[in-house]
């Protein structure tokens, strides 16, 4: 296989679980019908972005590992023979939940897991109190695609980990994601925000030699006790190549599904070029495994 079709599915999500499920598979059937191998969904696209309130009750969402949720995209991975990158709020254990990506095979197999080792706690965005974070470690997922290098959200500000995913052997990376605006932020704000996001994952995809492919929702959510004016995500899931370029990129304010070819070897060529994992000074980077070097 030389090159390898991708795809993102965006969408909104509302209060009833199995319609955001149903939402998703469509976007999965359309991504397959353009000839989709890998399909990333977005994060936690089973239910809205309950993380914008703190509330013991919301954690009867959660769910095991296997579970409803892999069982209904396994269902769909083996019926159309793709690879479907989802997302669960997983229930590990009573009081210890993660925010998990779930890689299913293209027979339906559970290839894997990512546990969210990054965790927000910002005004909307209060993970900390639902989500434990992940043991690790960063190492990618074999499927017959490739190995994927599967974090989520908030991981896609971190070098660190973008980069460990591309030393443990990497082919592509994927965040699964739901971010947006704070209302109260003026336009130019907002453009400024939605523009970093957009490029420190471009940035990832040029340090490693990787395609990045980000997924994320649209639309408002409003969750009893949260803000008056809700969450507004901003899409805008985009696929870029080892280069940085992009690929395909959806609207901010629209469902959609984007779809991109990979030239598998062009990761090597461009490497050879742009040799940043060669050239690295291991010797000199001790300080980067403390929190501030004084």
């Amino acid at each position: 296989m030389s090159t390898l079709t991708v795809a993102c599915v965006q969408h909104a999500c509302g209060i009833d679980p199995a319609a955001n499920l149903a939402a998703s598979e469509a976007g999965i059937r359309a991504a397959a019908a353009q000839g989709a191998q890998l399909v990333l969904l977005q994060e936690l696209h089973r239910t809205q972005y309950f993380c914008q309130v703190e509330d013991p009750a919301l954690c009867d969402l959660a769910e095991p590992v296997p579970g409803p949720t892999t069982q209904f995209l396994a269902a769909l991975a083996r019926e159309l023979g793709v690879v479907i990158v989802g997302s669960v709020f997983e229930r590990r254990l009573a009081g210890v939940y993660h925010n998990t990506a779930v890689v299913l095979e293209r027979d339906g197999m559970l290839a894997g897991r990512y546990r969210k080792m990054h965790i927000p706690d910002d005004p909307g965005y209060l993970e900390k109190f639902y989500f434990t974070p992940g043991d690790g470690p960063f190492a990618p997922i074999d499927t017959s695609v490739g190995r994927l290098g599967v974090l989520v959200c908030w991981d896609q500000w971190y070098p660190e980990a973008a980069r460990l995913m591309a030393l443990t052997g990497a082919d592509l990376l994927l965040y699964p994601t739901a971010i947006g605006w704070d209302p109260t932020d003026d336009a130019a704000e907002q453009a400024r925000q939605q523009e970093a996001w957009i490029t420190i994952q471009r940035a990832h995809a040029i340090a490693n030699g990787l395609p990045v492919l980000a997924c994320n929702r649209i639309g408002v959510e409003h969750m009893p006790g949260g803000a008056p004016q809700g969450a507004r995500f901003w899409g805008s899931s985009f696929i870029a190549g080892p280069q940085g370029e992009l690929l395909a990129q959806a609207p901010s304010d629209a469902p959609a599904v984007i779809c991109a070819d990979l030239d598998l070897a062009r990761s090597e060529q461009v490497r050879r070029i742009w040799p940043f994992l060669r050239d690295r000074r291991i010797d000199a980077y001790q300080n980067l495994i403390r929190r501030v070097s004084d």
